[in-house]
Formats: structure tokens, C-alpha cells, sequence
């Protein structure tokens, strides 16, 4: 990966189009790495400038990134609390490969990348990234066990980077208390990116309320905890790129993951059958100056980096 930074300014653009109603940032996999640390530098600044100046204002706010496959989708095609945190997120990517090609094809007039922004990558590349800014990473989610092997192996791989903190919460539902102690906790540490693996949709609610609560950046990272400290097999290359990533985690967990892949992509393909028979019929005089709007109305919306 090459040294942190969209552009010089910071202040490059990538298009945001619609699938199934969420906005959907076309980031390359280093765009997205470099968004994610940018914006987590931006944000310790703003903490940092908040802190020294003492004076009574709100702290800013924090960014929350969410990794959106089909599950993730139609988890939120039919669940309309999800569907309004991603929806208010700060940035959502295409984690997997079917809502990429869902995207090229709802969006044919958009210049869009061809591979997804895999949420083990985007970990990888943002610790790599990160080396030498200072920049503090905490760990949220899973068992201890799996977070104790991450850490061996996030500090074995990049070993200039910061391991601020982890935690793993228990397996039911917390306490306001426990929430607030997490919290606290994340503050504690002055943690700048909180990486949350708590299984969708909870870790992107959770993402979403950290970063309200505090000015950090936070990305729901699915189970990306889980591959990279090698307690789960990854899917062969060749599977992710043919968008069969889906089947071989059902092969490897059919008791736990059957329903969800049964019904999840059932519902995603036919969002995107509905969505596609929403577009307009094309013109047969000259376009707009302005793109028209498809489906919820995203399309030709560009995110700018802040």
C-alpha cells in the first residue's frame, strides 16, 4: 500500500448509487482504506483541537463505516431500523461481490469498480496504512480467545501499528450500564478507529451509536476478526471473485448460516429485480445537464471527503 492520503487535498471523489435503498460509496479497496484513515486523522485533530481549547462545546462527532454484502441488504430491505442507520452512515462500501455486480447493473451510466471492498482487506490495509501516523486501533467483538490470536497477529504483521485496547462483550443483549463502561472504556484508551465484529445487523447498530457517542471512527467489520486470526477458513480466491463466497461459508457452517443465505439472498436478488424495474426508460433525446435520479434517488450523488 502507498503512503496515507486520497489526494493532496484529501478532497477526492467517488460516486454513491443505490442499491435496495442503502448508498453505496464505489471505493476501490486502497480508496477505501485511505478514506477510512483520513478521515480517522481528521477526526483525532478535531478531538485534539476540542480538548486543548477547553471550552464547554459539544465534542465532534465520530464516522461510522459499514461493510455491506446482500445479507446485509436485505437484512435492511425488510428491517427498517438497519435501513436508517446505514442509510445516516458516514460511508458505506460493497463488501460483497453480488452487490457489485448488483450496482453495475442498476447504474450502467456510473463509472463503478469491478471488485468489492472485502472487509479483511480493508482491516489489513488501514493497519498498514495507519503505521507511523500514531494512529490508535480497538478491537470490539468476538471471544476472547480469537481477539488474544488477532492481536498476535495484527502486531506480527504490523508491528509499528497501535493496539490501543479490545473487548469482548458478552453474548446477549447489554445493560445500558455496559454499554456506557464500553464506552468509557474506548474513551479510555483514546482509541482513534474501532473496529466492531459483533455480526450483523448489531455491529452496525452498535457502530453507529459509538460513533455518535464519541469522536472516533467506527467500521463494522463482519467476520473479519475471525479470518484474519485464522479461527475461521477464508473462501479460495477464486470463490470471492465469482461471488461464491456465500456457498462455501454455507458448506463450512450449514447449521448456523443455512436460513440466512436461503432467504438473505433470495430477498436481495429480488430487491434488485424491483429496483431495476423502477429505472426510467432511457431518453431518446439528449440527456440532462444533471444525471437523472434512479430508484431512492442517489444516483449522481458523489460523497466528498470531509
Amino acid at each position: 500500500m502507498t503512503a496515507v492520503g486520497e489526494t493532496a487535498s484529501g478532497t477526492a471523489s467517488v460516486p454513491v448509487v443505490s442499491c435496495l435503498g442503502v448508498p453505496v460509496s464505489a471505493h476501490t479497496r486502497e480508496g477505501a482504506a485511505r478514506r477510512v484513515v483520513h478521515r480517522a486523522l481528521r477526526t483525532r485533530e478535531a478531538r485534539e483541537a476540542h480538548r486543548n481549547a477547553e471550552t464547554g462545546a459539544a465534542a465532534p462527532a465520530g464516522s461510522d463505516v459499514h461493510l455491506c454484502n446482500a445479507y446485509t441488504l436485505a437484512l435492511g430491505d425488510r428491517d427498517p431500523a438497519l435501513l436508517r442507520t446505514l442509510r445516516s452512515a458516514f460511508l458505506n462500501l460493497a463488501d460483497g461481490q453480488p452487490v457489485v455486480w448488483a450496482n453495475q447493473l442498476l447504474h450502467r451510466g456510473t463509472a463503478l469498480p469491478r471488485r468489492r471492498v472485502y472487509g479483511p482487506d480493508l482491516m489489513l490495509d488501514v493497519f498498514s496504512m495507519s503505521q507511523g501516523t500514531g494512529l490508535r486501533h480497538y478491537l470490539l467483538g468476538s471471544t476472547p480467545e480469537v481477539l488474544a490470536a488477532l492481536q498476535r497477529e495484527l502486531r506480527r504483521r504490523f508491528p509499528r501499528a497501535v493496539l490501543a485496547g479490545s473487548c469482548s462483550p458478552p453474548f446477549r443483549s447489554l445493560t445500558a450500564q455496559e454499554l456506557r463502561d464500553q464506552e468509557e472504556d474506548i474513551r479510555a484508551h483514546r482509541a482513534d478507529i474501532v473496529w466492531v465484529g459483533l455480526g450483523t445487523p448489531l455491529q452496525d447498530h452498535r457502530a453507529a451509536e459509538l460513533s455518535a457517542a464519541l469522536p472516533v471512527v467506527t467500521v463494522a467489520v463482519g467476520a473479519a476478526f475471525d479470518f484474519i486470526a485464522g479461527s475461521k477458513r477464508q473462501a479460495p480466491s477464486w470463490m470471492q471473485q465469482g461471488g461464491l463466497e456465500w456457498l462455501f461459508r454455507l458448506g463450512c457452517e450449514p447449521r448456523r448460516l443455512w436460513r440466512r443465505y436461503l432467504f438473505g439472498n433470495a430477498r436481495f436478488v429480488g430487491g434488485v429485480v424491483r429496483q431495476a424495474a423502477l429505472r426510467p426508460a432511457p431518453r431518446t433525446s439528449a440527456p440532462p445537464a444533471r444525471p437523472p435520479d434512479v430508484g431512492t434517488g442517489l444516483t449522481g450523488r458523489r460523497e466528498k471527503a470531509r
